[in-house]
């Protein structure tokens, strides 16, 4: 009940409005923008021969970015946060509730502009997610929790930036910090970090790092773009290349967004992320241990609201 309550709680400020776009208070030289998304589905069988399981499943959501443009001097910043999950309802479930989105990612991009859709920027970023984690069906072992893992990537290098939808930047002097800040998982050498040492009774000598440093390479790039009437799609493509441990394993983080509006207030979204981590081993179905593609996929269909200060 704890995660339907903080959902609930993120989008209770949409309850007021009866508009599909709102303009928000004017600020010289900015452009703001917030999109507020609640999805949920409910699934019930009675008698139902091929089987199934009842159950009823929320995902809030909340994508807002920020655009100072002046002189030569361009400021952007994203902010995007989920939360979602699932409950099992049938009179044989002994689950709580399980988590099926958890994310929140910020970044940032400060620009000075040296020639035409050309600049110099410094960019950060942080991700990490709200609640514990498990492997399910097994919940009595974390896997995750807020900063554990977390990251924090800062770069330094040239943006070209064609327009608000389309930008690439390229940075060779780029850092990536990985927080574990449990020690439990940090022991355990989760996320990349160095894992503790044990003697031969199983008592721990050294403690697991909790922070993992690398330096290297860095490319980002943007893209959005409307592809049919009421159909949105809003991409980005994140690569690392650390030059300190085997720079020829590309760290890469993807993601897609579909957005299809059905009214002026039903919209439907398809999220896509892939993440690639060299320093990440998970165990697969076979129970091999190493570095794996992961894949995330979430569709869902429900109140979509947004508020800008601009017109698109």
């Amino acid at each position: 009940m704890k995660l339907l309550a903080a959902i609930l709680i993120l989008f209770i400020s949409i309850t007021g409005y009866s508009q599909d776009t709102i303009d928000i208070v004017q600020v010289k030289h900015w452009k703001l923008k917030a999109i507020y998304g609640l999805n949920g589905t409910q699934t019930s069988f009675v008698n139902w021969n091929a089987g199934g399981r009842n159950n009823v499943s929320v995902l809030g959501s909340i994508s807002a970015s920020s655009l100072f443009d002046k002189n030569n001097l361009k400021w952007s910043n994203d902010f995007s946060i989920a939360l979602g999950g699932l409950k099992n309802i049938d009179k044989q479930s002994t689950e709580g509730l399980q988590k099926t989105d958890d994310k929140i990612d910020l970044a940032t991009n400060l620009g000075c502009k040296i020639k035409e859709h050309f600049y110099i920027s410094i960019l950060g970023g942080f991700k990490t997610q709200m609640l514990d984690g498990f492997s399910y069906p097994n919940d009595s072992i974390r896997v995750s929790t807020f900063l554990a893992p977390g990251y924090v990537n800062i770069a330094i290098g040239i943006d070209y930036i064609k327009s608000d939808n389309f930008s690439i930047f390229t940075s060779p002097l780029a850092m990536k910090l990985t927080l574990v800040n449990d020690q439990i998982l940090a022991n355990s050498g989760s996320f990349g970090v160095d894992a503790a040492t044990y003697d031969n009774l199983g008592n721990v000598l050294t403690e697991g790092k909790r922070l993992r440093g690398e330096f290297g390479a860095y490319i980002k790039v943007k893209y959005n773009m409307t592809i049919a009437k009421n159909i949105d799609l809003k991409s980005k493509l994140e690569l690392f290349s650390n030059y300190l441990n085997t720079p020829e394993n590309i760290d890469v983080n993807m993601e897609a967004i579909f957005n299809f509006k059905v009214n002026s207030w039903f919209s439907a979204s398809l999220n896509w992320m892939l993440i690639y981590d060299d320093d990440i081993d998970i165990r697969d179905s076979n129970g091999d241990i190493g570095p794996r593609t992961q894949f995330k996929s979430v569709l869902g269909l429900g109140i979509s609201y947004k508020m800008m200060n601009f017109k698109e």
